[in-house]
Protein backbone atom coordinates (compact mmCIF):
# COMPACT_ATOMS: atom_id res chain seq x y z
CA UNK A 1 0.00 0.00 0.00
CA UNK A 2 1.37 3.42 -1.09
CA UNK A 3 2.21 6.08 1.91
CA UNK A 4 1.89 9.59 2.53
CA UNK A 5 5.10 11.86 2.12
CA UNK A 6 6.67 11.79 5.77
CA UNK A 7 6.91 15.07 8.04
CA UNK A 8 10.10 15.47 6.72
CA UNK A 9 9.43 15.30 3.14
CA UNK A 10 7.02 17.84 3.65
CA UNK A 11 9.42 20.19 5.43
CA UNK A 12 12.23 20.17 2.97
CA UNK A 13 9.31 20.51 -0.20
CA UNK A 14 7.85 23.74 2.14
CA UNK A 15 11.38 25.29 2.62
CA UNK A 16 12.51 24.48 -0.60
CA UNK A 17 9.39 25.65 -2.39
CA UNK A 18 8.16 28.01 -0.46
CA UNK A 19 9.94 29.41 2.21
CA UNK A 20 12.77 29.69 -0.03
CA UNK A 21 10.55 31.15 -3.24
CA UNK A 22 10.95 34.92 -4.76
CA UNK A 23 9.11 37.71 -2.17
CA UNK A 24 6.90 38.80 -5.42
CA UNK A 25 4.94 35.03 -5.25
CA UNK A 26 4.40 35.40 -1.21
CA UNK A 27 2.25 39.05 -1.30
CA UNK A 28 -1.14 37.05 -1.84
CA UNK A 29 -2.42 33.31 -1.73
CA UNK A 30 -3.27 33.03 -5.26
CA UNK A 31 0.84 34.22 -5.98
CA UNK A 32 1.74 31.39 -2.93
CA UNK A 33 -0.45 28.90 -4.49
CA UNK A 34 1.89 28.42 -7.81
CA UNK A 35 5.07 28.24 -5.15
CA UNK A 36 2.89 25.03 -3.97
CA UNK A 37 1.78 23.95 -7.41
CA UNK A 38 5.36 23.78 -8.43
CA UNK A 39 6.68 22.16 -5.24
CA UNK A 40 3.23 19.65 -6.23
CA UNK A 41 5.31 19.05 -9.49
CA UNK A 42 8.26 18.12 -7.88
CA UNK A 43 6.91 15.47 -5.86
CA UNK A 44 4.71 14.05 -8.58
CA UNK A 45 7.43 14.09 -11.39
CA UNK A 46 10.40 13.15 -9.40
CA UNK A 47 9.73 12.26 -5.64
CA UNK A 48 6.96 9.45 -6.39
CA UNK A 49 8.64 8.54 -9.51
CA UNK A 50 11.43 7.09 -7.79
CA UNK A 51 10.34 5.58 -5.27
CA UNK A 52 7.33 3.98 -6.08
CA UNK A 53 6.24 3.52 -2.15
CA UNK A 54 4.78 6.83 -2.20
CA UNK A 55 1.36 7.62 -3.06
CA UNK A 56 0.52 9.78 -6.02
CA UNK A 57 -1.79 13.03 -4.73
CA UNK A 58 -3.93 15.23 -6.12
CA UNK A 59 -3.07 18.67 -6.03
CA UNK A 60 -5.64 19.62 -3.39
CA UNK A 61 -3.99 16.48 -1.60
CA UNK A 62 -0.63 17.77 -1.93
CA UNK A 63 -1.80 21.20 -0.81
CA UNK A 64 -3.69 20.08 2.58
CA UNK A 65 -0.87 18.29 3.93
CA UNK A 66 1.68 20.90 3.35
CA UNK A 67 -0.89 23.28 4.66
CA UNK A 68 -1.12 21.13 7.93
CA UNK A 69 2.58 19.97 8.22
CA UNK A 70 3.31 24.47 8.25
CA UNK A 71 2.56 26.57 11.09
CA UNK A 72 2.26 29.58 9.06
CA UNK A 73 -0.17 27.65 6.76
CA UNK A 74 -2.04 25.39 8.67
CA UNK A 75 -4.68 28.09 9.70
CA UNK A 76 -5.82 28.54 5.85
CA UNK A 77 -6.53 24.48 6.10
CA UNK A 78 -10.05 25.46 6.64
CA UNK A 79 -10.53 27.70 3.50
CA UNK A 80 -9.31 25.31 1.09
CA UNK A 81 -12.23 25.39 -0.97
CA UNK A 82 -12.07 28.70 -1.33
CA UNK A 83 -8.54 28.85 -2.22
CA UNK A 84 -8.75 26.67 -4.94
CA UNK A 85 -11.96 28.16 -6.19
CA UNK A 86 -9.88 31.66 -6.03
CA UNK A 87 -6.95 30.29 -7.43
CA UNK A 88 -8.75 28.73 -10.57
CA UNK A 89 -10.52 31.61 -11.17
CA UNK A 90 -7.02 33.62 -10.97
CA UNK A 91 -5.40 31.47 -13.29
CA UNK A 92 -8.09 31.42 -16.33
CA UNK A 93 -7.55 35.22 -16.12
CA UNK A 94 -3.81 35.25 -16.76
CA UNK A 95 -2.45 36.35 -20.42
CA UNK A 96 -1.05 33.39 -22.31
CA UNK A 97 1.64 33.66 -24.88
CA UNK A 98 3.32 31.62 -27.21
CA UNK A 99 3.84 31.04 -30.93
CA UNK A 100 2.78 29.67 -34.42
CA UNK A 101 5.55 28.59 -35.94
CA UNK A 102 5.54 28.12 -39.50
CA UNK A 103 7.79 25.86 -42.26
CA UNK A 104 9.67 27.29 -44.80
CA UNK A 105 6.60 27.05 -47.00
CA UNK A 106 4.21 28.86 -44.34
CA UNK A 107 2.14 25.72 -45.46
CA UNK A 108 2.49 23.61 -42.17
CA UNK A 109 2.59 24.54 -38.60
CA UNK A 110 4.30 23.28 -35.50
CA UNK A 111 1.58 21.67 -32.88
CA UNK A 112 2.10 19.93 -29.25
CA UNK A 113 -0.25 17.85 -27.50
CA UNK A 114 -0.31 17.80 -23.75
CA UNK A 115 0.76 15.19 -21.59
CA UNK A 116 -2.96 13.24 -20.59
CA UNK A 117 -4.26 11.34 -23.30
CA UNK A 118 -7.30 13.41 -23.84
CA UNK A 119 -5.44 16.80 -24.28
CA UNK A 120 -6.09 19.28 -27.01
CA UNK A 121 -3.51 20.16 -29.42
CA UNK A 122 -2.22 23.15 -29.72
CA UNK A 123 0.34 25.90 -30.48
CA UNK A 124 3.16 26.23 -27.87
CA UNK A 125 2.35 28.66 -25.26
CA UNK A 126 1.77 29.34 -21.92
CA UNK A 127 0.80 31.73 -18.77
CA UNK A 128 2.55 34.99 -18.32
CA UNK A 129 5.12 35.07 -15.08
CA UNK A 130 4.86 38.34 -13.11
CA UNK A 131 5.35 41.69 -14.73
CA UNK A 132 6.66 38.96 -17.60
CA UNK A 133 7.07 40.79 -21.48
CA UNK A 134 5.09 39.35 -24.27
CA UNK A 135 7.29 38.14 -26.38
CA UNK A 136 9.52 37.51 -23.25
CA UNK A 137 6.93 34.62 -22.00
CA UNK A 138 6.73 33.74 -25.61
CA UNK A 139 10.14 32.58 -26.04
CA UNK A 140 9.83 30.81 -23.17
CA UNK A 141 7.40 28.70 -23.23
CA UNK A 142 7.98 27.70 -26.30
CA UNK A 143 11.92 26.50 -25.88
CA UNK A 144 10.28 24.75 -22.68
CA UNK A 145 8.03 22.65 -24.84
CA UNK A 146 9.30 21.99 -28.12
CA UNK A 147 13.17 22.95 -26.79
CA UNK A 148 13.39 25.70 -29.76
CA UNK A 149 14.52 28.68 -29.56
CA UNK A 150 12.62 31.68 -31.36
CA UNK A 151 14.11 34.42 -29.97
CA UNK A 152 15.78 35.14 -33.29
CA UNK A 153 13.08 34.97 -35.73
CA UNK A 154 10.20 36.60 -33.40
CA UNK A 155 9.29 39.83 -34.39
CA UNK A 156 7.45 41.84 -31.62
CA UNK A 157 4.78 43.48 -34.09
CA UNK A 158 3.63 40.22 -35.69
CA UNK A 159 1.52 38.21 -33.81
CA UNK A 160 -2.33 37.33 -33.76
CA UNK A 161 -4.33 38.17 -30.32
CA UNK A 162 -7.51 37.01 -28.90
CA UNK A 163 -8.97 37.67 -26.04
CA UNK A 164 -11.70 34.49 -25.03
CA UNK A 165 -15.24 35.64 -23.21
CA UNK A 166 -13.53 39.22 -22.61
CA UNK A 167 -11.28 37.31 -20.00
CA UNK A 168 -8.31 35.53 -21.59
CA UNK A 169 -6.21 37.61 -23.78
CA UNK A 170 -3.78 35.03 -26.10
CA UNK A 171 -1.11 36.68 -27.77
CA UNK A 172 0.58 34.30 -30.37
CA UNK A 173 3.74 35.39 -32.42
CA UNK A 174 4.00 34.33 -36.07
CA UNK A 175 7.37 32.47 -36.11
CA UNK A 176 8.22 31.75 -40.27
CA UNK A 177 10.87 30.03 -41.63
CA UNK A 178 11.56 27.27 -39.39
CA UNK A 179 13.58 23.76 -41.23
CA UNK A 180 10.59 20.66 -41.33
CA UNK A 181 13.52 18.77 -40.20
CA UNK A 182 14.68 20.98 -37.03
CA UNK A 183 14.85 18.75 -33.67
CA UNK A 184 12.13 19.24 -31.55
CA UNK A 185 11.62 17.81 -27.59
CA UNK A 186 10.33 19.79 -24.74
CA UNK A 187 12.50 20.52 -22.09
CA UNK A 188 9.69 20.41 -19.62
CA UNK A 189 8.14 16.48 -17.65
CA UNK A 190 5.19 15.44 -17.94
CA UNK A 191 3.79 18.30 -19.80
CA UNK A 192 4.03 17.73 -23.54
CA UNK A 193 3.28 14.15 -24.75
CA UNK A 194 4.25 14.91 -28.82
CA UNK A 195 4.88 17.53 -31.40
CA UNK A 196 3.93 17.38 -34.68
CA UNK A 197 3.86 19.38 -37.93
CA UNK A 198 0.44 20.03 -39.58
CA UNK A 199 -0.46 21.12 -43.22
CA UNK A 200 -2.57 24.41 -42.40
CA UNK A 201 -4.94 23.29 -45.13
CA UNK A 202 -5.41 19.86 -42.81
CA UNK A 203 -6.27 22.24 -40.14
CA UNK A 204 -9.21 23.52 -42.12
CA UNK A 205 -10.99 20.67 -43.21
CA UNK A 206 -10.40 19.37 -40.41
CA UNK A 207 -8.47 15.74 -38.94
CA UNK A 208 -10.54 13.48 -38.17
CA UNK A 209 -10.51 12.19 -34.46
CA UNK A 210 -8.13 15.04 -33.66
CA UNK A 211 -9.00 17.49 -30.71
CA UNK A 212 -8.03 20.88 -32.15
CA UNK A 213 -10.45 23.12 -30.51
CA UNK A 214 -7.49 25.44 -29.08
CA UNK A 215 -6.23 25.84 -32.71
CA UNK A 216 -9.08 26.36 -34.62
CA UNK A 217 -9.90 29.88 -33.30
CA UNK A 218 -6.63 31.45 -35.34
CA UNK A 219 -6.84 29.94 -38.52
CA UNK A 220 -8.82 32.80 -40.10
CA UNK A 221 -6.41 35.10 -39.10
CA UNK A 222 -2.96 33.04 -40.06
CA UNK A 223 -4.72 32.25 -43.11
CA UNK A 224 -4.81 36.48 -43.74
CA UNK A 225 -1.59 36.78 -42.23
CA UNK A 226 0.41 34.82 -44.83
CA UNK A 227 -1.71 36.03 -47.26
CA UNK A 228 -1.07 39.74 -46.33
CA UNK A 229 2.97 39.08 -45.94
CA UNK A 230 3.27 36.27 -48.66
CA UNK A 231 0.85 37.51 -51.47
CA UNK A 232 0.10 33.58 -52.45
CA UNK A 233 -3.06 31.84 -51.24
CA UNK A 234 -2.51 28.15 -49.35
CA UNK A 235 -1.95 25.18 -51.77
CA UNK A 236 -4.19 22.45 -51.60
CA UNK A 237 -3.06 18.80 -51.16
CA UNK A 238 -5.60 16.85 -53.21
CA UNK A 239 -4.56 13.88 -51.04
CA UNK A 240 -4.15 15.47 -47.61
CA UNK A 241 -0.98 13.79 -45.61
CA UNK A 242 -1.25 13.59 -41.59
CA UNK A 243 0.31 15.21 -39.06
CA UNK A 244 4.13 14.55 -38.93
CA UNK A 245 5.44 14.11 -35.63
CA UNK A 246 8.76 14.90 -34.92
CA UNK A 247 8.73 13.68 -31.00
CA UNK A 248 6.54 11.79 -29.33
CA UNK A 249 7.18 10.83 -25.19
CA UNK A 250 7.89 7.41 -24.20
CA UNK A 251 6.03 7.06 -20.98
CA UNK A 252 8.10 4.65 -18.89
CA UNK A 253 10.97 6.72 -19.42
CA UNK A 254 12.66 8.56 -16.22
CA UNK A 255 14.67 11.28 -16.00
CA UNK A 256 16.75 12.10 -13.07
CA UNK A 257 17.41 15.55 -12.69
CA UNK A 258 21.04 16.67 -10.54
CA UNK A 259 22.32 20.16 -9.96
CA UNK A 260 24.63 20.71 -13.09
CA UNK A 261 28.17 23.07 -12.63
CA UNK A 262 25.81 25.30 -15.42
CA UNK A 263 23.63 25.59 -12.81
CA UNK A 264 26.29 26.40 -10.20
CA UNK A 265 27.85 29.07 -12.56
CA UNK A 266 24.43 30.90 -12.63
CA UNK A 267 23.79 30.87 -8.99
CA UNK A 268 20.55 28.94 -9.51
CA UNK A 269 18.39 29.47 -6.58
CA UNK A 270 17.09 25.87 -4.88
CA UNK A 271 13.66 27.62 -5.38
CA UNK A 272 14.38 27.83 -9.38
CA UNK A 273 15.61 24.38 -9.86
CA UNK A 274 12.17 22.91 -10.17
CA UNK A 275 12.05 19.93 -11.78
CA UNK A 276 9.07 20.63 -13.85
CA UNK A 277 11.52 21.79 -15.99
CA UNK A 278 15.32 21.27 -17.22
CA UNK A 279 16.51 24.59 -15.80
CA UNK A 280 20.47 24.28 -17.29
CA UNK A 281 19.31 23.49 -20.71
CA UNK A 282 17.42 26.32 -21.00
CA UNK A 283 20.17 28.30 -19.94
CA UNK A 284 22.17 27.00 -22.32
CA UNK A 285 19.92 27.23 -24.99
CA UNK A 286 19.02 31.03 -24.57
CA UNK A 287 22.87 31.44 -24.20
CA UNK A 288 22.69 32.74 -20.97
CA UNK A 289 25.68 30.75 -19.65
CA UNK A 290 28.48 29.36 -21.97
Amino acid sequence: MSSLPSKKLLDDLYSRFVVNGPEEEKQSMNRLMFLVESAHWYYEDNVVENDKTLKSLSLREFTRLLFNNSDVLRPHVANMDKIFSDFGYYKSRIPVAGAIILDETCERCLLVKGWKKSSNWSFPRGKKNTNEEDDVCAIREVLEETGFDVSKLLKKEEYIEITFGGKKRVRLYVVVGVRDDTAFAPLTKKEISQISWFRLDGLESGFAGLKLFEVAPFLASLKSWISKHYMSPLSIDKHLKPPLCVWTTTRKTRTKITVTSTERRCNVKPWKQSLKVNKSAILQALGICS
